[in-house]
Parts: C-alpha cells; structure tokens; sequence
C-alpha cells in the first residue's frame, strides 16, 4: 500500500451547499497556482458547472478577466465536469482540441462559471461543449475534446 497522497481532493464546500471543491494536493501545479479556489457541482439539467472567483491578477490592462484566464478556465472545466457527470475519474486525462468564441468580458468581483455538457461519449474520448458566463452574461462559448486516461 502506498503512502502517498492522492493528487486530487474533491469534498463538499462548507461555505457553499450543494458545490464541491476541486482542488489538486500539490500547489506548484498550474490548477492551484492559478486559481486560488474552484468549485464544481452538477446542475438538475445534467450539466455540469465550475466556478472560479476571479481576483486582480486574472486581469488584464483594460480590467476585465484576461483571454487566458477564461481559457485556463475552460481547459479545467473539461476535466472538473467530466468528473462530475461521471465520465472520468480526476487523473492523466489530456485535452486534445479546444475552441473557444469570445462573447464578452467577465468581471473580477463576482464569480464565473464554465458551464458544460457532454455531447458524445466513445471508448476513447469525450467530445463537451459549454459557455463561460458571470451571472447569467456571457463571456464566451466552446467545444472540447479530450481524450480518457489509459487503462494500465
């Protein structure tokens, strides 16, 4: 038996029912390092839904929420939804396409969520889509694809 620790925690969030954390263990990872905290919960129209609490560094100079930080988003909440619709399990799941349309700029003091639903599901892959939204405005839309850990 390993004595190692997990690479992932996910646990309900006591400051907010109903959600989830999702948190990796180790903080020199990029999920950790960017987003302070996420948390995930599954919606009553089967999607699934991750929310970041944007702070000044996930800016840009005009203000508003930075191209990259919605795309870190999204890239995370392919995985983090996956999850919770049961397709996966938190591991070395890797995204093999992803666009995305910038529809509007998010706000850095109220959080944001990366909404997505799966579309097809194959041995293999899972091919989602979804939108970035702040409170019911969109921030912008996308498809992914990734592609399933290896059974070893």
């Amino acid at each position: 038996m390993s004595d190692q620790k997990p690479g992932f925690e996910s646990f309900p969030d006591p400051e907010n029912p109903g959600w989830f954390t999702w948190q990796l263990n180790d903080p020199t990872r990029f999920n950790t390092w960017m987003f302070r905290k996420l948390i995930v919960r599954t919606d009553p129209d089967g999607k699934a839904r991750l929310r970041m609490f944007p702070e000044h560094h996930h800016t840009n100079l005009k203000g508003v929420l930075h191209g990259g930080t919605v795309l870190s988003l999204i890239d995370v909440g392919l995985f983090a939804c996956s999850r919770m619709l049961g397709i996966i399990e938190a591991g070395t799941a890797v995204t093999l396409d992803l666009s995305t349309q910038f529809i509007g700029g998010g706000l850095a003091d109220r959080p944001c969520d990366a909404v997505t639903e799966l579309l097809k599901e194959t041995r293999r892959l899972v091919f989602l889509r979804g939108i970035v939204e702040q409170e019911g405005e969109l921030i912008a839309a996308f498809s992914g694809t990734i592609r399933k850990p290896s059974a070893k």
